[in-house]
């Protein structure tokens, strides 16, 4: 059998003949196992090929499964997302209230933190005003010790309280031994020096000499007095002179009374002898006035006004009594002696020992 070509194509190579003794495919006389060798590579084609389709089919099943389960996967997460998204919000509302609360809250706390801030510091300044060291303390008992005993001293005229509350101050700072109070026993050791060495007037004897010159007042003689001492003086005479007759003594009387009818005497104050009774009598009242003002100025401690009701007293004495009369020589003389004792009066002060004590309160 001889296989045709086509006619365009180039001459074929020569084909082999079957032998004539190959038949066919059951043909009679062939084996009935043999298969034709013509038709074995499509035979293997198609097994490939279903081959291949089922396992596109196998693999297309897999990923069905595999997209079905990633769906399901998908919507139990979209589930749970949303769930957790409203628990989220719920959450997010519940945190809303709570941070309102909370600023809230705060508010209410800085406004009580505020108050108590005041209320520690207002308390720390009352622990720091109580709780002083001692020798704040110290300090301030002594200087309040020594103004009280000043005034004491003022009150009474000694220097008894003073040099008392001197002592004292030294004592307590001697037993407090602290270095920074060496100045201030230094200046209490001058005071009391100076304490001690001051002289200061007694004020009793003083009192009593006031009044003996108030007693005065009304026995001094005043400068236009006229023939009182002159008649005194000549009742001495007569009564120291010898026995005399009847008419000596007529004699001496008569020309004693035509000496007083001429007085002859110098005047430094005209005012002061051309004085009515009326006025004279005002006269000594305002001296004995200007002396018991002195004497009260005395004892409530105003030594000032006493020295000027002194010295109107003096200036009175001298232009208004005579200065001749005894009486009036030992008034003078006691409101002289009164004067010089109104100089010492003057209590000394302990500035030195307030000046330390108010440094060392200040802290410097």
């Amino acid at each position: 059998m001889t296989v045709a070509t086509p006619p365009d194509s180039p001459s074929p190579a020569p084909q082999a003949t079957l032998p004539a003794t190959a038949a066919l495919p059951g043909a009679p006389g062939s084996p009935p196992d043999a298969l034709p060798p013509a038709f074995e590579p499509g035979r293997s084609l198609t097994l490939w090929v279903g081959g291949l389709a089922a396992l596109g089919l196998l693999l297309g099943a897999m990923l069905w499964q595999k997209v079905n389960n990633m769906q399901e996967q998908l919507a139990r997460q979209s589930a749970d997302a949303q769930a957790q998204s409203l628990e989220a919000r719920a959450l997010a509302r519940q945190a809303m209230a709570l941070a309102q609360e909370t600023s809230a809250r705060a508010a209410v706390l800085d406004s009580r933190l505020s108050e108590v801030a005041l209320q520690r510091s207002q308390l720390d300044e009352l622990m720091q005003s109580l709780s002083r060291s001692r020798d704040e303390n110290l300090v301030v008992d002594i200087e309040a010790a020594l103004r009280l005993a000043q005034q004491q001293a003022q009150l009474t005229g000694s220097v008894e309280p003073l040099l008392a509350a001197l002592k004292s101050a030294d004592q307590r700072v001697q037993r407090a031994a602290q270095p920074r109070l060496a100045l201030l026993q230094r200046a209490i050791a001058r005071d009391i020096d100076r304490v001690k060495s001051s002289a200061v007037s007694d004020t009793p004897t003083m009192l009593v000499k006031l009044d003996e010159l108030i007693r005065l007042a009304d026995e001094l003689a005043l400068a236009n007095a006229v023939g009182s001492e002159r008649q005194a003086q000549g009742s001495q005479k007569a009564a120291s002179a010898p026995t005399w007759s009847w008419w000596q003594q007529g004699l001496s009387l008569a020309l004693h009374e035509v000496g007083s009818l001429v007085r002859v005497s110098r005047i430094d104050a005209p005012e002061a002898v051309l004085l009515s009774p009326e006025q004279s009598f005002f006269v000594r009242e305002n001296f004995k006035l200007k002396l018991l003002n002195a004497r009260l100025g005395l004892l409530s401690r105003q030594i000032e006004s006493a020295r000027a009701d002194l010295d109107v007293a003096q200036a009175a004495l001298k232009k208004y009594f005579d200065g001749n009369a005894r009486k009036t020589q030992a008034a003078a003389s006691l409101l002289q002696q009164v004067q010089l004792q109104m100089r010492n009066l003057q209590l000394p002060r302990v500035d030195d020992t307030l000046a330390v004590l108010t440094a060392a309160a200040a802290g410097r």
